[in-house]
């Protein structure tokens, strides 16, 4: 097995962010490193009033970070050398239909690996692009901020054209302010018959981005379009929408409630593409569920807005579960993100039940402070059959409001129709009398409505 590759983590402690908060968003950051590919083996942070305009920390903690890697330390000055990022050869290897332009290099002296303790520099913060270039040449490495890695783990787990596309929107984004020029300027020509300035070779490839992003918008556009016929389909169907924290145990829940094959993975960002399943045991009237992306603290805005189409599961739900990790100590702040995320699509309107997943890692004292804290939370584990059963009744009992009720009577000569009574609306009563059935029905009221007219008009 290839050994991994390791990375040097960095935080800067700002005011308004206590101790704690600031080692959990830490520890964030180190698990998704650890997604990424990358063995996190240290850390550099400090405390500061603002990031250090030029190289995020002061010159202190910038010659400690330099010593993982092997760096100088400094931000050197005059014209820098250049060379070509991992990043940017993980990416053409991933044989894009179009690869981007060179749009990610780092102007930095790479410093031999046998001198490094670390490969990457990871910092827990939005960089500008010249803060990423002056830490790159101070250090000698690769440096990420946490938008990037965010983007590249996207890039990694999209499997569905709809997905992919999203995430290659996001990521061109993310990339064109970082572009650099690559020499002296020269200029294309351009204008009739060469008069003009015409283009450098930076606007040229930023502009060549742009038209790419674009094109992928337009793909997108018709996909959701797609997207938005099938869910029309389903707008008179009962919808649950699993929504939380990535790795809150979404797809555990998913897989649990409704028996489908989906991957569960103990890894952030899983799962990015939405699956929608039935209630298993299925239900009358059908009950679909489905399961979407999970949301991370300082989730780039960008890619919010990619997965608006996405997210849209949860906006047209008819309930959301908001699933959280019990057992992480944060999992109060990661609520917050939740909620947060749901109100930038316009989703906090939808009813919504609180589930606190994964209870089993959870002690005896914690699960009572728990329940006084939210008493309308449903505590559980979605590896035990009897609190999934639960939560299905919960599900069910919160539709029964929304459903229409009417009394039917059937001579014998029409009960023939009596499957497609069964099939699509709930028998609460059934009585066989000399002349025919009565039936008590419930069920979503355009169901009742058409067996009623249908059959019975």
């Amino acid at each position: 097995m290839a050994e991994r590759e390791r990375a040097v983590l960095v935080g800067v402690q700002l005011p308004g962010m206590d101790a704690a908060e600031h080692e959990a968003s830490m520890a964030e950051l180190g698990r998704l490193v650890h997604t990424l590919g990358y063995d996190v083996v240290g850390q550099v942070t400090q405390r500061r009033d603002r990031l250090a305009p030029s190289s995020v920390l002061g010159e202190g903690k910038l010659v400690e970070l330099a010593a993982w890697s092997g760096g100088q330390g400094l931000v050197p000055t005059g014209p820098p050398r250049r060379i070509v990022t991992k990043a940017r050869e993980r990416w053409e290897a991933d044989g894009d239909e179009e690869p981007a332009p060179d749009v990610i290099p780092e102007d930095v002296e790479a410093v031999p690996r046998e001198s490094r303790r670390a490969d990457l520099v990871v910092v827990d913060h939005e960089l500008s692009p010249s803060q990423a270039r002056n830490l790159g040449r101070a250090t000698g490495v690769e440096v990420l901020d946490r938008t990037g890695v965010i983007v590249e783990i996207f890039h990694r787990h999209a499997q569905s054209r709809e997905a992919r596309l999203q995430v290659e929107i996001a990521r061109l984004n993310y990339l064109v302010p970082r572009m650099r020029a690559t020499g002296g300027g020269d200029r294309q020509r351009g204008g009739i018959g060469g008069k003009g300035a015409g283009e450098s070779a930076l606007e040229l490839d930023r502009r060549k981005v742009r038209d790419r992003v674009a094109q992928l918008r337009q793909e997108l556009a018709a996909i959701e379009s797609e997207q938005t016929t099938r869910r029309a389909r389903r707008t008179d169907q009962l919808r649950v929408a699993l929504v939380g924290y990535t790795n809150a145990g979404k797809s555990s829940l998913m897989r649990a409630l409704t028996g489908s094959d989906v991957l569960i993975a103990d890894k952030l960002f899983a799962t990015l593409d939405t699956t929608v399943r039935a209630l298993h045991p299925e239900s009358v009237p059908r009950v679909l569920v489905s399961d979407t992306v999970g949301f991370i603290k300082k989730l780039p805005h960008d890619l919010v807005a990619s997965f608006r189409s996405t997210l849209d599961e949860a906006l047209e739900a008819s309930l959301l579960l908001l699933v959280v990790d019990a057992s992480d100590p944060t999992f109060r702040q990661q609520l917050a993100v939740t909620r947060e995320v749901l109100g930038e699509i316009g989703a906090n309107e939808v009813p919504e039940q609180l589930v606190l997943n994964k209870i089993d890692r959870v002690g005896a004292e914690e699960r009572v402070a728990l329940a006084a804290e939210f008493p309308t939370a449903l505590q559980l584990s979605a590896k035990d059959s009897g609190d999934v059963a639960g939560l299905r009744a919960i599900i069910l009992r919160t539709f029964d409001g929304d459903l229409a009720e009417a009394d039917i009577f059937l001579p014998w000569t029409n009960a023939g129709i009596l499957g497609d009574v069964h099939t699509h609306t709930r028998v609460v009563e059934e009585r066989h009398e000399g002349d025919g059935i009565y039936l008590k029905i419930k069920g979503r009221p355009a169901e009742v409505a058409r067996i009623l007219a249908k059959h019975l008009g």
